[in-house]
């Protein structure tokens, strides 16, 4: 049964930029794309990819060159002149991974194994976060909005300096939370009092109601419930969001995801998953009562889990998902109208990535298609069982195994049909994948090609060359 199109405030698009950040001329076309299809806000996770100067001038990433200022200007302008806010997302206690993996930061850790979460005990780490800010903020002048991120604080707790703190009668790990998450967000309205300051809900999910109308939020800022779930449980979601509201945090934000929440690894994305995660969200939006205020949704799109894992699909590949999720937020449903409609905003004859027709154009309209379209027939090729499990392959078994290698007893005859076959399927694979990475250089830079082919071509690859260089020995020497 469809549900009416969500209800209030802004339909913003994640920017997760840790991981495969874009070439600026890609990044400005993508805006333009976001705009037609019906974005009307920009939350931009810049983490590394930010131009930090000074003592912060360390997390600038060291890949590939982080944008200059007059790129994060750029990108701003460009948004403000097709009608889309930014929205800068700056974490400030969990996920600070880009942060704390430096060795001059090392004890600002709450824990000496966990790079993600900030000890907020120590003055020096509450003074990079809020320097962090500063300089973010300054960097976006006229914003209206920011985001402290505060999400997943792994192990927070268990540091040194938070026992002999959680010793005292009375206190507690979320106490220790909201007292950070209070310090910043007051720091914020205090040099900005014009600015809205969002954080994300799930440190806060198991609190009471009484916790969090005594914890110094209220007014402070507006919690952003995250659930990225295709079968999101809409009662339990509705609850919580009743929650918040009924202890004065009535301002409130949903997040959804249209990529990187499939899987860690995932190349191509799944169209179907992440419209049903919004399909659920209508459901909760049509539920809540009329006391929660529902500023807008954050449509969230992944590149990395955190900052030390691996990539997730590129942005290319989750287009489609990217349409198809607004469409449905437009519509209240995913029909016939909002396919039809995602196929004529994009020029395409499916919604699943995997299944368009494949052309020779990078349609304008579908800025970065051919390198889709590529990584879909690669990934096709990687994942065939022919190839990632050539070494199983019944030849190999029976006439080249560990055994046989080893003792130097293989059939030349039979390594000869192996190297055949191994050099069959590695000339493939070399030929897709440099069509792939000439792609993947038109938008991104040559570290994030480089780790996309190391990550995904070359497991499958160098088992393969192996086997011909093993083989190939073989038949030459005997």
């Amino acid at each position: 049964m469809a549900c009416p199109p969500w209800p209030t405030g802004r339909r913003l698009v994640h920017l997760d930029l840790k991981g495969a950040p874009p070439r600026m001329e890609y990044l400005l076309k993508l805006i333009q794309v976001f705009s037609e299809l019906g974005v009307e806000g920009l939350l931009v996770e810049y983490e590394d990819m930010f131009p930090y100067g000074g003592e912060l001038q360390l997390l600038q990433a060291t890949a590939q060159p982080a944008y200059s200022r007059e790129d994060v200007l750029l990108l701003q302008d460009c948004a403000r002149s097709a009608g889309l806010e930014v929205i800068p997302l700056v974490q400030t206690f969990g996920h600070m991974e880009f942060v704390l993996k430096h060795q001059s930061m090392l004890h600002l850790r709450e824990v000496p194994h966990c790079l993600g979460t900030l000890n907020p005990h120590k003055e020096e780490a509450v003074k990079v976060v809020l320097e962090m800010l500063r300089q973010v903020v300054e960097l976006h002048p006229g914003v209206r909005t920011l985001h402290i991120g505060a999400d997943e604080v792994y192990l927070l707790g268990e540091g040194e300096d938070s026992r002999r703190w959680l010793a005292s009668p009375g206190r507690t790990v979320e106490q220790l939370f909201l007292d950070h998450v209070t310090k910043v967000a007051r720091a914020v309205k205090e040099a900005w009092p014009h600015v809205t300051v969002i954080m994300w809900d799930d440190m806060m999910r198991e609190m009471s109601g009484e916790t969090l109308k005594a914890c110094g939020l209220v007014g402070l800022v507006q919690p952003m419930l995250w659930d990225y779930n295709p079968n999101l449980d809409v009662e339990q979601t509705v609850s919580l969001l009743e929650k918040y509201s009924g202890a004065g945090l009535s301002e409130l934000w949903a997040a959804s995801c249209f990529k990187g929440s499939t899987a860690v690894d995932t190349c191509v994305t799944c169209t179907q998953s992440h419209v049903d995660n919004h399909l659920q969200w209508l459901k909760v939006a049509a539920s809540v009562s009329a006391a929660v205020n529902l500023k807008g949704i954050a449509i969230t799109g992944w590149q990395r889990y955190d900052h030390l894992s691996v990539l997730c699909e590129l942005m290319p590949v989750a287009l489609p998902s990217l349409a198809s999720c607004l469409q449905t937020l437009i519509h209240g449903h995913f029909g016939h109208e909002a396919g039809s409609r995602v196929k004529e905003l994009l020029g395409v004859s499916s919604v699943e990535v995997e299944a368009m027709e494949r052309t020779a154009a990078d349609d304008s309209r579908f800025p970065g298609r051919r390198l889709a379209e590529s990584i879909v027939e690669i990934s096709f090729l990687l994942n065939s069982e022919e190839l990632r499990f050539f070494e199983n392959n019944k030849f190999v078994r029976g006439w080249f195994s560990p055994f046989q290698r080893r003792r130097k007893m293989a059939n030349p005859l039979m390594c000869m049909q192996i190297h055949s076959q191994a050099s069959t399927y590695a000339a493939a694979l070399q030929q897709k994948a440099a069509a792939v990475r000439d792609e993947m250089l038109r938008f991104y830079p040559d570290a994030t090609a480089q780790e996309w082919m190391e990550e995904h071509v070359s497991p499958v690859m160098t088992p393969i060359q192996q086997i011909m260089e093993e083989t190939g020995a073989c038949v030459n020497t005997q």
